[in-house]
């Protein structure tokens, strides 16, 4: 029941004991505030390892050839070896079943013009199915399709910044550019969430590429991409089934790690995630542990506080206080001053991480947060045990008889 006096009595005393009472809500706020801006800047770092997948398909396997280290069936160590265009079909007919698309690279660094507009860009020449890899982002015309890769076209597909280089606002579809001397024609202009470097690329078909440097069959790596449905496992053991086949082809020996070098994606983001994941843990720990701390520190105060005030509550006992009266005073000081200083603890660490947003983009913390639900749930947790830590030592208190409050120094 609301009862006047009882509050006036906690507001005067509050009043009388300032320093005490700063220092008892200084504890809880600090608490909620450390927890909510630690736990926040471990989302903010797992928003980091998303966002650096997040711009290419996570359901990728990259095939890089390298240098055998290992002689094996007649061949010597130091081998070169190279990718060609049987081994991308080949990996589509022998892995239908799991494979979605394969696609090929070949990387070229070439001086690209325009009228009296010129500069240096890194052309990928690729098949039509790249753009899902890339999660390339057609804003104009198209991307490159199958009769481009069927009949070796010179059509090309640039980048948003190499429109804007090259163009400066000018309308780009249909016109032709000079690609390392050889002229395309642009079909496509793309964006992509990559960033800068993304969109300062072009897109040719392999065929094309291939035609240009005298009809070569060589291709620089492999893009598998697996139907998602498969899984993290079945990732993995496709992984491992490529590599065999490869290696069989190629004549590399099972043991040789150097002779193909295999990038998968969807095992790269398990693991990202696996030490985000850890850190996020670490970091909560942190956070538990000064709300802990908080905890600690409000019941060695209010500890204080009923001992500093025992002889009042012994007079207060001889007038007639029962000990649920004197209990109930105590409690509603610790309650009302950790309720008022969870809360303001709780919105200051929001507002902290609310005005960081990307401002530790560069300490791999992207916008920081933490949900308003655990917010509160953190304080009211603190709440409930500073509520505590009130109640047991004004228990303890209310069950002192009168006479030996009033003999106490």
């Amino acid at each position: 029941m609301f009862s006047r006096d009882t509050w006036k009595e906690i507001f005067e005393t509050i009043q009388k004991n300032k320093l005490r009472t700063f220092l008892s809500g200084f504890t809880v706020a600090l608490g909620i505030l450390i927890f909510v801006s630690l736990y926040g800047l471990g989302n903010g770092l797992i928003n980091t390892f998303d966002k650096f997948f997040q711009d290419d398909a996570t359901n990728t396997i990259f095939l890089f050839p390298g240098r055998t280290s290992i002689p094996y069936k007649g061949y010597k160590s130091e081998r070169l070896i190279e990718f060609d265009n049987s081994d991308v079909e080949d990996i589509k007919k022998n892995f239908a079943m799991f494979v979605e698309y394969t696609t090929p690279r070949i990387e070229r660094n070439a001086l690209v013009k325009y009228r009296e507009e010129s500069n240096n860009y890194q052309t990928r020449a690729v098949d039509w199915a790249h753009q899902f890899a890339e999660k390339t982002i057609i804003m104009k015309g198209r991307y490159l399709n199958v009769e481009d890769i069927k009949n070796k076209t010179k059509h090309a597909v640039i980048g948003r910044l190499v429109e804007k280089d090259l163009f400066s606002g000018r309308e780009s579809m249909g016109k032709y550019i000079d690609v390392g001397g050889s002229v395309f024609k642009v079909v496509g202009v793309f964006q992509d969430d990559g960033g800068d470097d993304e969109e300062r690329r072009i897109y040719i078909p392999y065929t094309t590429r291939q035609r240009i440097e005298k009809n070569i069959d060589e291709v620089d790596f492999m893009i598998v991409g697996f139907k998602p449905e498969i899984g993290y496992a079945g990732a993995m053991a496709l992984q491992n089934s490529i590599d065999k086949y490869l290696k069989d082809k190629k004549f590399i020996s099972p043991d040789d790690r150097n002779g193909i070098f295999i990038r998968n994606i969807a095992d790269q983001l398990k693991q990202n995630q696996q030490f985000a994941s850890v850190l996020q843990l670490i970091v909560t720990f942190v956070a538990i542990g000064t709300i802990i701390a908080g905890i600690i520190g409000i019941s060695n105060i209010m500890v204080f506080v009923v001992k500093e005030r025992t002889k009042e509550l012994g007079i207060r006992k001889a007038l007639g206080a029962t000990p649920k009266a004197v209990i109930r005073s105590i409690l509603l000081e610790s309650v009302f001053i950790t309720t008022i200083s969870g809360f303001i603890g709780m919105l200051v660490g929001i507002a902290i991480l609310r005005s960081l947003g990307n401002e530790l983009e560069d300490y791999f913390i992207l916008n920081p947060y933490i949900s308003t639900g655990l917010a509160v749930m953190a304080t009211l947790m603190l709440i409930f045990f500073g509520a505590l830590a009130g109640y047991v030592p004004a228990r303890r208190a209310a069950r002192i008889k009168p006479i030996i409050a009033l003999r106490d120094e």
